[in-house]
């Protein structure tokens, strides 16, 4: 039986620092694994003192820490340390940082005093000398850039080193090559593919960039299912179960199989949500299709949508949310509502009665979205999603201010989202824009307008090749709908796949997440949705002032930082409004603590500082800590004041989705920081059978 071998990041890391002329011997030992990684004599012996079935492979004064299964064996970690012995036991080193010393997050979120003691603002920190000195040589032999010497050089302890200006990655590999790894944590390493062991010697040469990353049986299955289908094929999946990494792989296999049936340069798309994920996207593909890198364009469904109308309208004027509420405000002025005296004043009740932002969003996710082009037509069109019922007479009066809506955007030579993307529609249809695609991935469908899904089915030329990944439960944008409302072609009977395993999260944090979730769920969650890691339980914790919500954030962000062997930089706050950002980071920093807000747009996921960012900026994005504050300031996600009844409902159990999109965005440790007084309804819900409440009664 030949095994498989894979590996995890440190192994690789701690490669680089191995002397050149020791790593073909190692190779060497690393390919006889292939044939048999079963304990034997001294050469490969089992480790005590680890959960996991860690063994230890010999190669002269070198180790290699590996661990194996059924046709598969994964490498660890390679280092030169000495096998420690206890009586006749072999036993696992203590990590590199000692876990035993750092405050675990329990202890973090302890109760402080109110703002009238400043003196302990963020966590003592306990310094340890380094192993050795770093020297240029070991920087270079783990390809660092020049560019992070001068702060490297200078870190003499562990605590140095964490607070250095360089990249997580960075720290990380510089960590793994001066310190034993805590090999619990190395095991819950995402698995790459090793292939030969001679690609280890050309990564280790600086000719092979990176390896592919291995994707677990049930991930793996849906890259080739049903590419040779009679319709279109859906994948839906729980926040981590890999969904946007199935959909990469799944361009690699549809570019292949285009080309066995016969079409030389197929052309593909994959449409994703934001620009960061763009930028991620095509970094991977680059890796995964080698030579037919060209033949995948990866691009925003909107960066699609205005190149399409700009081709023949020229560029469009976009109104803005201020200039949204403007033309809104206009339109409620010079709306002529129908009938007279009772009827007129019943029509002008129901306008007065939906705040501003509920009648933009019937306008927008509604009629635009879903192309109503009449009065009949939206008398009887379905609006799934919208708890406000409207019966006839209430919306003939939201057509009729819809209609000095589009009049008002004419005069001023503006345009809504949705009117550009309707319009893009419209000229794939007509023939002014003839490219199409030989196949479509649409990844997270769940937050594009009905209108922008059916553009990419025009794109494609056959419907059996369009893949489309979702999850109703992360939609936070507009409302939900039914696929056969979009589109005839999107019929996905027989050929929906669901992913269960979540890769990202911890069990803890995910089924927390999905309890606070649950009376806002507009997909039923998968019962049998497993779990790769474990953790603590994350925190919900009240502050009465930002004062005492910053000294937490410090604490907490600092704390589990350094447990995780990280830098801030790994630490995300996710916050409700741009002004709750622009405070809460200026509150960090006055406690000392580098954070910047980051705008969407302005996003740097590289930074060293604490990224505070808004909740719907987070979408995509994962960090391994992550709170979620800013409310103890007054701000609240997308919940407009002064409505009540069925609207106030809706666009609780929107942001209710928002928050829990935001939650799922952490991998190892979340707070929720709640205001201790005049708790909103949104930050309700936490079952302490889920959520460290912090009560222990």
């Amino acid at each position: 039986m030949s095994f498989e071998i894979i590996h995890k990041p440190t192994f690789t890391n701690q490669l680089l620092a191995v002397p050149k002329e020791r790593v073909v011997q190692i190779l060497e030992k690393v390919e006889r694994l292939r044939e048999d990684p079963s304990p034997h004599g001294t050469l490969k012996k089992k480790l005590h003192g680890y959960s996991g079935n860690v063994y230890r492979l010999r190669s002269g004064d070198y180790r290699v820490l590996y661990t194996y299964g059924d046709g598969w064996v994964t490498l660890l970690g390679v280092d030169e340390r000495k096998d420690v012995y206890k009586g006749d036991r072999l036993l696992a080193e203590e990590p590199g940082v000692p876990v035993s010393r750092i405050p675990d997050v329990e202890s973090l979120l302890q109760p402080e005093p109110s703002h009238d003691s400043h003196e302990s603002d963020t966590p003592t920190r306990e310094n340890e000398d380094l192993p050795f000195d770093m020297d240029e040589g070991l920087l270079r032999r783990l390809r660092i850039p020049r560019e992070h010497f001068a702060a490297l050089l200078e870190c003499k302890t562990l605590d140095d080193l964490l607070d250095a200006d360089v990249p997580d990655p960075v720290r990380e590999r510089v960590f793994d090559a001066i310190s034993s790894p805590d090999y619990e944590r190395v095991l819950e390493q995402p698995d790459f593919l090793t292939g030969d062991v001679s690609d280890l010697l050309r990564f280790r040469e600086g000719e092979l960039l990176g390896f592919l990353l291995k994707l677990d049986p049930e991930q793996e299955k849906y890259v080739s299912w049903a590419l040779n289908a009679s319709g279109p094929t859906l994948v839906k999946g729980g926040p981590g179960t890999g969904k946007s990494t199935v959909a990469l792989y799944r361009a690699r296999s549809l570019v292949r199989s285009l080309r066995e049936s016969g079409i030389e340069n197929p052309r593909v798309l994959f449409t994703t949500y934001t620009n960061a994920l763009v930028a991620f996207s095509e970094q991977l593909l680059w890796r995964l299709l080698g030579p037919d890198r060209d033949r995948v364009a990866v691009r925003t469904a909107d960066s699609l949508v205005v190149r399409i109308v700009t081709s023949v309208d020229g560029q469009p004027d976009i109104a803005d949310s201020r200039s949204l509420q403007n033309v809104l405000n206009e339109a409620l002025d010079t709306a002529v509502f129908d009938g007279k005296g009772l009827q007129k004043r019943a029509q002008r009740r129901t306008v007065d009665q939906l705040s501003s932002e509920y009648l933009l969003e019937e306008i927008g996710s509604v009629i635009e979205a879903r192309e109503i082009g009449s009065l009949d037509e939206y008398l009887t069109v379905p609006r799934a999603g919208r708890r406000v019922s409207l019966n006839a007479t209430q919306r003939t009066a939201v057509w009729r201010v819809y209609e000095s809506f589009l009049r008002t955007l004419d005069r001023h030579n503006l345009s809504t989202w949705q009117q550009v993307r309707r319009r893009a529609v419209e000229i794939v249809r007509s023939g002014e824009w003839s490219e199409r695609f030989d196949g479509v991935l649409v990844d997270e469908a769940q937050d594009l307008d009905p209108t922008v899904l059916r553009l990419l089915v025009a794109l494609c030329r056959s419907p059996n090749q369009l893949f489309v990944t979702a999850d109703a439960n992360q939609s936070i944008y507009g409302s939900s709908f039914r696929w056969a409302d979009v589109h005839e072609d999107l019929k996905f009977r027989g050929r929906t796949g669901i992913l269960r395993s979540n890769h990202r999260s911890t069990q803890e944090i995910g089924e927390a997440a999905h309890s606070y979730l649950r009376s806002a769920a507009l997909d039923d969650p998968e019962e049998e949705q497993t779990y790769v890691l474990t953790g603590p339980k994350p925190a919900i914790r009240a502050v009465k002032a930002p004062y005492d919500e910053s000294t937490l954030l410090a604490r907490f962000l600092t704390g589990a930082a350094k447990e995780f062997r990280l830098g801030v930089g790994a630490c995300a706050v996710l916050v409700p409004t741009e002004g709750a950002g622009r405070s809460v980071a200026a509150g960090l920093r006055e406690l000392g603590m580098d954070a910047v807000y980051m705008p969407g747009r302005d996003l740097n996921l590289g930074s060293r500082d604490v990224k505070v960012i808004t909740l719907k900026s987070a979408k995509g994005l994962e960090f391994p800590v992550v709170a979620l504050a800013g409310f103890v300031r007054g701000a609240l996600p997308g919940v407009p004041k002064g409505v009540s009844g069925e609207e106030l409902e809706e666009a609780l159990l929107r942001e209710r989705r928002t928050l829990y999109v935001a939650m799922t965005r952490a991998m190892r440790a979340l707070l929720v920081v709640s205001p201790a007084e005049k708790l909103p309804m949104l930050l309700s819900g936490f079952n302490p059978e889920y959520w460290n409440t912090g009560d222990n009664k």
